[in-house]
């Protein structure tokens, strides 16, 4: 597979962090390994790690919503739909039919309904303590002052947190520590329910705003039209977990955003690759990155680490961190129990973190492998970087993430979502005179890319 000439050129920096911890045998030797990836929403992350998993010897089935880019991948065993009316069903059926030798959660929800499950049905247990973790600690995980509480008696730096139950903790948390913070609400993802608050009246005015209650007739308004108009499979869950969720305060920190994303397995990690963020997709610190930088940064490695045998951590699961200005201290911020975007990107003298969850669980990888491996420090992932900034030059020297070896998950991510493409939320959109949050990405731009990597033939119209 061609790559460009300045691709090829070795990085001056240290492109990442990988540890391995080899194992003489795998930990569940099985005639196959069958991955189950279960993505709620319309991220691309979850047909990346798709394609790792198949890579790596693994049968994979998909549970998704309808028209989502998981339907685009060759080889994949079967799709099987969300049902809107009763997801936890759908996902307790797929996991049944399948007899998954792992669940891989693609985002928030996913985990969050995995957790229920555990709750709900003692045989579904081990596998999704196995998937997952100790389940001793999902209260910590989904809980961010908790997570942060555990971090900071492990000898993890982490920003001065508070829980705000009223008006007069955000009070006396401005008289005691003056300054920049930011309020966070637990069962959010994705940079949503983050408010960066200068001032105290700020701080009042967004507590007010998620702390309220939402009226019964509002709250199966809002349900509807997300299954309606968004085409939302969890739109009529009830998360019992949610209706107790918190909100804390946390100082603010000066600094580079960077994450971190591990495969561990019951308490051990098997490896863990590190970056710095350079751009993101709504040019906040907040919002999900578009472009990284993969460093070798000691401490953040250090949580990892530390994390993952306190918590009893199994499968993917990332950090975020705030690299302090001036220091460049890691202050971990956050965990998230699922996969990010780091997963699937084949390092130099390494692999990726699903090469290494699915040889521990016993798959065969084939001799060949047709994913390029990231030859250069900073990556620039696919679509999104063609969406936030497609004639940056930078692209033209950076390692761009594409999934040369499927065109037709090419052509689909090139796509808006298939949700968007629908009357009724064209419609819905048109009436308010309002447009989707999200640009699609340049296809210009990306022919441009692949006539320059020696693909462009590979390509009809797109």
């Amino acid at each position: 597979m061609p790559l460009r000439d300045d691709l090829q050129r070795k990085p001056e920096r240290n492109t990442g962090v990988v540890i391995a911890i080899p194992s003489a045998e795998p930990s569940l030797p099985h005639d196959r390994v069958v991955a189950l990836i279960v993505a709620t929403n319309w991220w691309p992350v979850s047909a990346r790690l798709a394609m790792r998993f198949l890579a790596h010897g693994c049968e994979v089935v998909a549970l998704c919503p309808r028209g989502h880019v998981l339907c685009q991948l060759t080889g994949i065993r079967s799709v099987r739909t969300y049902s809107g009316l009763n997801s936890l069903a759908a996902l307790e059926s797929a996991i049944r039919s399948s007899s998954p030798t792992i669940v891989i959660p693609c985002d928030d929800r996913a985990v969050w309904q995995l957790h229920e499950l555990h709750r709900q049905l003692p045989d579904l247990r081990d596998l999704i303590a196995r998937s997952l973790g100790d389940s001793d600690h999902f209260a910590t995980i989904r809980s961010r002052a908790q997570l942060l509480e555990v971090a900071a008696r492990s000898g993890i730096r982490v920003p001065e947190t508070r829980r705000i139950a009223t008006r007069d903790d955000i009070t006396d948390w401005f008289r005691k520590v003056p300054g920049t913070g930011v309020l966070k609400m637990d069962g959010t993802w994705g940079g949503s329910g983050v408010s960066v608050v200068r001032t105290e009246s700020e701080a009042q005015s967004a507590w007010r705003k998620i702390a309220s209650p939402e009226k019964r007739g509002s709250r199966w308004k809002a349900r509807w039209m997300e299954w309606l108009v968004y085409s939302d499979p969890l739109a009529f869950w009830d998360d019992p977990v949610l209706a107790r969720r918190e909100i804390l305060l946390q100082r603010y920190v000066a600094g580079r955003p960077a994450n971190a994303m591990l495969a561990c397995w019951r308490g051990k990690l098997l490896g863990m690759v590190n970056v710095e963020v350079l751009c993101t997709e709504q040019g906040t610190a907040t919002a999900p990155s578009t472009i990284v930088r993969l460093i070798d940064h000691p401490e953040m490695t250090r949580a990892g680490e530390v994390l993952c045998t306190t918590l009893g951590l199994s499968g993917f699961h990332g950090l975020d961190f705030i690299l302090e200005q001036g220091s460049n201290c890691a202050q971990l911020i956050e965990l998230n129990a699922r996969c990010t975007r780091l997963g699937h990107l084949r390092l130099p003298r390494q692999d990726d973190l699903a090469a290494l969850l699915a040889r521990h669980i016993g798959a065969m990888p084939p001799d060949t492998d047709a994913e390029a491996i990231v030859d250069h420090e900073n990556v620039a992932f696919f679509p999104q970087a063609l969406s936030v900034n497609p004639d940056s030059p930078y692209l033209r020297k950076w390692y761009v993430d594409v999934p040369w070896s499927e065109p037709q998950l090419i052509a689909a991510l090139l796509r808006r979502p298939w949700v968007c493409t629908r009357p009724l939320f064209r419609l819905y959109h048109h009436a308010l005179k309002r447009r989707p949050t999200e640009p699609p990405p340049s296809i210009p731009r990306f022919l441009r890319i692949a006539e320059e990597t020696g693909h462009s033939g590979e390509f009809g119209p797109i």
